[in-house]
């Protein structure tokens, strides 16, 4: 990354921002009893919609979870055909960097203009790895709104420590989700230690159907403000992480805002949100895991699932 780049994030963010702007654990499970994959939710759609097949797509994704040695959870949600679809989609993963996406869309649904606007300075002692953006701004520091770009399409690993840090900590961004009505999302560490991804260990974790359901209401319900929704929608269509995962999966016609996140035991996710041309959203979260501490992960599983998924939606 080198510094004219990392300044025009900056730059963009604000810019994007006034543009915008002016016009606890609880009792579910980690893992489903082996040979039960918890198809939680059936297809339910509207008379027009193509058909969709629950059960075959449930069975593809048992066999993809086989063909990759992987534990995989999905929640689909169709907003235009009202087709809902849940593999694994109850059972907890850990949220790595997808935790990203909440605390963002914290932020954004507390800070006036004025704070968005206010520059944010940090020392190198507050550096975490993989921090792309952050450490080109170490000597000038960063507007609140530019730290949430730089968590959001660069998964900046300080920028989401500050975010966390403008919010008081895990702790009170756990509160908060209480208080939006999650009470299965655990957010306790901040980066880098919250990406462990330990099995059994429920701390920073969730289910692909609460973070679906969270995904919905900050990008397409009234979690936000309009102009602060537009501003989350756009800056996650921007994302560079995303390229090999649920984009790679999907149309090329289709727009993309997405969040990944990778840790431990292989585990990789990727939630977002599908704008299909002339078509309204789809919500798709997948979330990966593997047993093993020094696991792999593989690029190609996801973008697999996905696929999969497209083809289900199509009635295919």
């Amino acid at each position: 990354m080198n510094t004219t780049r990392a300044r025009a994030l900056t730059a963009v963010a604000v810019s994007a921002l006034v543009v915008v702007l002016a016009g606890g654990c609880s009792s579910v499970p980690n893992r489903a009893a082996p040979g039960t994959p918890d198809v939680r939710r059936t297809a339910t759609a509207t008379p027009s919609a193509p058909v969709f097949d629950a059960s075959a797509l449930s069975s593809q994704l048992s066999q993809i979870e086989t063909r990759f040695g992987a534990r995989v959870g999905v929640d689909v949600l169709d907003t235009g055909a009202g087709t809902t679809f849940g593999y694994r989609a109850t059972e907890r993963f850990a949220l790595d960097s997808t935790s990203k996406v909440l605390t963002s869309g914290m932020v954004l649904s507390e800070a006036d203009d004025a704070r968005l606007a206010t520059v944010i300075h940090f020392g190198s002692s507050e550096l975490q790895s993989y921090s792309p953006i952050t450490s080109q701004h170490v000597d000038t520091g960063m507007t609140l709104s530019a730290l949430v770009a730089a968590a959001l399409q660069y998964s900046d690993n300080t920028a989401a420590n500050l975010l966390y840090g403008e919010l008081g900590g895990p702790a009170a961004a756990q509160s908060r989700l209480r208080a939006w009505g999650d009470t299965i999302t655990n957010l306790d560490r901040v980066e880098p230690d919250l990406n462990s991804a330990v099995p059994g260990d429920v701390r920073d974790t969730s289910t692909p159907g609460q973070m679906a359901t969270a995904l919905k209401a900050l990008l397409i319900g009234d979690r936000l403000s309009a102009q602060r929704r537009a501003f989350l929608r756009d800056t996650m269509l921007a994302n560079t992480t995303g390229g090999p995962y649920i984009r790679a999966g999907v149309p090329s016609t289709w727009r993309v805002a997405d969040k990944t996140g990778n840790g431990g035991y292989g585990s990789r996710n990727d939630v977002a949100v599908l704008y299909p041309p002339g078509a309204s959203p789809i919500v798709l979260t997948v979330y990966t895991t593997r047993s093993t501490a020094d696991a792999a992960s593989d690029d190609g599983l996801i973008a697999t699932v996905t696929r999969s998924v497209v083809a289900a939606l199509d009635g295919r």
